[in-house]
């Protein structure tokens, strides 16, 4: 397991983010902090990675890791295989790499993210 060794007292807002990434219908804060960097990631209702995300990065599916913790709103991801789960607010996820996602309901889908931060919705 690796580690991260913290240096410096430091807080940023992901409401002013080193970086801001805006596919269709998506909102991706990037803050980079202690060498890490984290990611707010914000899916408007009807948000599907296939029709939005897709269009930055072409791949025929999304191949990022995804750790993380969802605030708001519900994400169902399919993997290419069938399988799916679906992601409530309060609950941490571990996505593989070769999904599809969208948002159910009416609800902006809210997670903050530390494994794909780094690359997530950067045009290929």
């Amino acid at each position: 397991m690796s580690s991260v060794t913290v240096n410096a007292l430091e807080s940023k807002s992901f409401d002013e983010p080193d970086e801001k990434r805006r596919p269709p219908r998506t909102e991706v804060d990037v803050v980079t902090i202690s060498d890490t960097t984290l990611g707010r990631f914000t899916f408007e209702p009807g948000w599907r990675w296939s029709e939005t995300v897709k269009t930055v990065v072409h791949t025929d599916s999304c191949q990022v890791n995804h750790l993380g913790v969802c605030t708001s709103g519900t994400l169902v991801v399919q993997m290419e295989d069938g399988s799916q789960i679906t992601v409530n607010p309060g609950a941490a996820y571990a996505i593989p790499a070769g999904h599809d996602a969208w948002v159910e309901g009416d609800e902006p889908f809210v997670a903050y993210e530390i494994m794909s931060a780094a690359t997530y919705a950067k045009p290929a």
